[in-house]
């Protein structure tokens, strides 16, 4: 089986990277700002019943007037048609704005990279024919509820019940806007608890059957998606309804109770006799050992390495494994010991195709973790990473066991983004937010950030001096 960026032509460029170049060719024969994100793809937040088209826009909210008869209005929302036509009518949305600000660098963008994918590509004709049609999407991710085990420092209320739970009892930090209030988590805002009927999972039920013909890439990310009966249901579905063209993913961070392991660990070695085309385990982790686990509020690291390894042993057919990295300002100091272990496992476990991946997205809020506002030295640190990865390239000769080139150039585009220039005041208020996010996190976790990050002491005493100014 081959997966995205296994394929080589006689230059030894990757396949990805041109289908982003041709992708963009078709893009502007239509508009500078079409997308095919918004037609193909959709992140569904069912708790909260809030959708986007890819992960770089904000939330919106899901109308519920439609969804008893048009269920498929859970993706085809009257706010994203709206954004579609600006789109062909070659204006830029303010909501993609991370994208343009990529462009204007000179950069390929998930615009391209996104629309160059084969399950969005495909139906290109028939979107620019009609753009204002409803449309199933092929790519679709989602979270039917928000219980999780862990409480990640830029995650939320919204799509952890661990950050539920920590808002009701200790309230909202003290950054200069206060972060996880409970009077911000109300009304629609707050998730609807998985006790309790949900329109949007059983409007999503009764598109399924419909969804499904038409599905390339189904994802359900959480909450913990181990801990939720949805994923089960969806696993049975498939297991009674085998789609050989289907590629089935999951994101987790593997940290959850044995039991629950055991179970979801044995349903993906059924899936992977045949049923599917392939299965993507998406992994969450931001870096290496403790600091990740500092990150992460409630994750083993430990554990979760070794269920990786576990994970590409037992599960050795029609599946691969994608480390999700959120590149925030935690990320940077050691993040190049987590390098080395992908590469070690790209090594021992990747022989007829890839089967140990990763993405680099940059965090863009809380903008007090954002890697722009980290100081020179850290931009250095990155580009060390940088130079480490082109140091151990993939080669022909010696396929699957190194670093492929539009990793690189990901890699290049975090650090440029990182290298923006901003606004001092700006910088400095996200500096002062840093360390009182981070210190009321050490307070009520009973933590020291120096005993994690001892090699940030000079940035954490300035970031507590701005928090006196």
């Amino acid at each position: 089986m081959q997966n995205k960026g296994d394929e080589h032509d006689n230059n030894f460029k990757s396949k990805f990277l041109t289908d982003a170049e041709i992708a963009k060719e078709k893009l502007n024969n239509v508009s500078p700002s079409m997308c095919l994100a918004k037609w193909k793809q959709v992140s569904l937040h069912l708790p909260t019943g809030l959708n986007n088209s890819c992960y770089h826009p904000p939330l919106h909210q899901i109308p519920l007037d439609n969804l008893e008869t048009n269920p498929s209005s859970l993706h085809n929302t009257e706010y994203k048609k709206k954004i579609r036509k600006l789109m062909t009518d070659g204006i830029r949305p303010d909501e993609c704005s991370y994208c343009w600000k990529m462009e204007d660098l000179g950069n390929l963008s998930d615009r391209h990279y996104r629309s160059g994918e084969p399950w969005a590509i495909k139906d290109f004709e028939s979107i620019i024919a009609d753009p204002q049609q409803d449309t199933n999407p092929s790519y679709v991710e989602v979270n039917f509820n928000n219980a999780c085990n862990l409480k990640c420092s830029y995650c939320s209320p919204q799509f952890s019940s661990s950050w539920v739970a920590e808002m009701k009892k200790d309230g909202a930090y003290p950054t200069s806007t206060p972060h996880n209030a409970p009077e911000h988590f109300v009304g629609n805002r707050l998730p609807i608890p998985h006790s309790q009927p949900n329109p949007y999972v059983d409007a999503f039920w009764k598109w399924w059957p419909e969804l499904y013909k038409e599905l390339i890439h189904f994802r359900m990310t959480g909450g913990e998606p181990m801990m939720d009966k949805n994923t089960y249901r969806v696993f049975d579905y498939v297991l009674e309804n085998p789609k050989a063209d289907l590629h089935l993913n999951t994101t987790s961070n593997f940290s959850v109770e044995e039991k629950l392991w055991v179970k979801y660990l044995d349903y993906v070695k059924q899936l992977c006799t045949g049923k599917i085309e392939h299965f993507m385990q998406y992994v969450s982790v931001d870096t290496w050992g403790k600091q990740a686990e500092y990150i992460r509020e409630g994750l083993d690291f430990d554990l979760m390495w070794s269920r990786v390894e576990q994970f590409l042993e037992e599960v050795p057919s029609y599946s691969s494994l994608t480390f999700i990295i959120t590149m925030n300002n935690l990320s940077v100091s050691n993040l190049h010991k987590l390098m080395e272990g992908i590469l070690k496992l790209r090594k021992k476990y990747s022989k007829d195709f890839q089967r140990v991946w990763f993405d680099t997205p940059v965090l863009n809020t809380p903008t007090w973790q954002s890697l722009q506002i980290l100081p020179e030295p850290y931009v250095i640190k990155l580009n060390r990473v940088k130079q480490f990865m082109e140091a151990n390239l993939e080669t022909e000769d010696d396929l699957y066991h190194g670093f492929k080139d539009y990793e690189v150039k990901r890699m290049e585009r975090d650090i440029a983004w990182m290298s923006t220039e901003l606004d001092d005041k700006y910088i400095r208020q996200q500096q002062a937010d840093f360390y009182k996010f981070f210190a009321e996190s050490d307070r009520r976790h009973n933590k020291n950030f120096l005993d994690y990050f001892p090699e940030m002491t000079e940035w954490w005493n300035t970031c507590k001096a701005k928090s006196y100014e």
